[in-house]
């Protein structure tokens, strides 16, 4: 009886990338919780799609000796493609267009908030080598088994609301090149160019955002090139003097969109090898999210500020409601060069919705046991179904949509992120050896912690920051009062500190009661 319990929890470790055998019902990879492997349609559709190398794995953590890849720099190009791109330009245009900042005002906000909060994520990315674990998984180890639903669901909505950010945009791109295209169209082109890449997996991902920055940088050199003049006289524009709200609420907006990124990025390192040192997959991520979020933000602001000036952009900006407008009449002197260069650049736009949609899935099946049952190719077809819809009716009003939805994902992600943080820093001691993170209970609601402290200064965190927040449909009583949306910061601050109070409060209790604590 042990060498049968042996031998299948061996055949649940061996890699999904084995070839599979089609007439026969063994399990596909080690993807699912407690043995509960999809069946039928499903596992031979999964089984033929291993077959011709879609990656099949799951959540189940990625072992020690699967992780062999050692193209690290991969970990600096997937996050300088995803952030190197429109979308991350479109926050910046926010400061000049919906704050009325001036360009330099703007850019000082935005090289301060870049420069700190781009830590974030970097640091959440050391995670996905050293443990090989998926992002929700590895929330376990702070939130407990059940404690973890929480922000499994709540990362499965902000992911998509990310996904229909980046097609609403591509849309706008890609019709500005010709009056035959409108929105709709290049929203659906956009949406089935991400469900391509995401559906080949962590491989292909990889692939494509060690290319898709290509186009997007020589875009922005020549808009900088032919737009510079313009740049300049801005330059000498009087500008109203910024308020303190003004300031602080574009601030939030900058570390919403760069904060958010805390719960995918361990994803796109599970299969590379821990052999790396934290100091050294930390500096690839951070220069990677920093030096592509201050490039574009900047650029976005710039431009944004220079428009009301300029007829053509401001025409093409059409009052602040297409940043694809403007991007194409800030190109429109090159030509059918600056065409093309549009269009690769809408057409780069899945570099930052593939890494999105594909951890959508991935959080999707960490929310209970039974949703592990299903096959992670199906979650990206069901984003794709909803995303399609979503977006084309969230183009009508983009700015609206894309504040509201930027900030309510950086609420949550920001307290999420504080909890992660003081988890491993306080409590875990730093490190990610065996003892700190004993890998093998990932699935065991006993022998994971029992997530109460998360769960409790998830609330509190949550609870704190309501009063701070600024949106177009609620303010806060201390918002109200002129210091803008600080949302964001209350909610980390007070996260942290009711964790590590929580926390500290439970290994008490443990140790008096003399149980184990993981």
């Amino acid at each position: 009886m042990q060498s049968e319990f042996v031998e299948k929890k061996q055949g649940e470790s061996r890699s999904s990338s084995v070839a599979p055998d089609l007439a026969s019902d063994k399990p596909v990879g080690n993807d699912l919780e407690g043995g509960q492997y999809y069946t039928g349609f499903l596992r031979r559709a999964t089984q033929l799609l291993s077959r011709y190398g879609i990656e099949t794995h799951g959540i189940a953590p990625v072992p020690a000796e699967e992780r062999i890849e050692t193209r690290w720099y991969q970990m600096f190009f997937v996050w300088f493609s995803a952030n190197m791109n429109i979308l991350t330009f479109s926050t910046g245009t926010v400061g000049p267009a919906l704050f009325s900042l001036g360009v330099n005002d703007s850019i000082i906000i935005i090289v301060v908030v870049d420069l700190v909060i781009c830590l974030l994520p970097a640091f959440s990315a050391v995670f996905g080598p050293k443990l090989g674990t998926r992002t929700i998984v590895q929330a376990r180890f702070s939130w407990g088994y059940f404690g973890a639903i929480i922000p499994a669901v709540l990362n499965v909505f902000s992911l998509q609301g990310f996904l229909i950010l980046n097609c609403i945009i591509g849309g706008q791109v890609l019709a500005s090149l010709s009056s035959h295209l409108d929105d709709t169209l290049g929203i659906v082109i956009i949406a089935v160019i991400s469900l391509v890449v995401t559906f080949c997996g962590y491989r292909i991902i990889h692939w494509y955002e060690s290319i898709a920055w290509i186009p997007n940088v020589i875009a922005f050199i020549a808009m900088l090139g032919v737009g510079y003049p313009q740049l300049r006289d801005n330059q000498s524009t009087a500008v109203s003097q910024a308020t303190v709200a003004e300031v602080i609420s574009f601030s939030s907006i900058l570390t919403s969109s760069i904060i958010s990124w805390c719960t995918v990025t361990p994803d796109y390192g599970v299969y590379h090898s821990p052999a790396a040192s934290s100091a050294r997959l930390f500096l690839y991520t951070y220069l990677a999210f920093f030096t592509s979020s201050v490039t574009c933000h900047t650029l976005g602001a710039a431009f944004a500020a220079a428009a009301p000036n300029v007829p053509v952009w401001n025409a093409g900006f059409n009052n602040s409601s297409s940043v694809g407008g403007l991007f194409y009449s800030v190109l429109l002197p090159t030509g059918a060069f600056g065409k093309i260069l549009i269009a690769l650049v809408a057409l780069s736009i899945p570099s930052a919705s593939a890494p999105t949609m594909y951890t959508f899935s991935t959080s999707f099946m960490a929310v209970a046991p039974w949703f592990a049952a299903i096959p992670r190719w199906i979650y990206i077809l069901i984003s794709e179904a909803v995303l399609i819809p979503v977006a084309i009716i969230g183009a009508k009003k983009f700015y609206t949509t894309f504040v509201d939805i930027l900030n309510v994902i950086g609420y949550w992600s920001s307290v999420f992120t504080a909890i992660i943080l003081t988890e491993h820093v306080l409590f875990r001691r730093a490190s990610f050896s065996e003892d700190q993170y004993p890998i093998t209970t990932w699935a065991s609601y006993t022998l994971l912690p029992s997530g109460i402290p998360a769960v409790v200064a998830f609330a509190c965190g949550c609870g704190a920051l309501v009063p701070f927040m600024s949106q177009a449909w609620y303010v806060g009583p201390v918002a109200r009062h002129g210091s803008g949306d600080v949302g964001v910061y209350v909610g980390f601050v007070v996260g942290a500190i009711t964790y590590t109070l929580a926390r500290g409060f439970e290994k008490l209790w443990y140790k008096k009661m003399s149980k184990s604590d993981a």
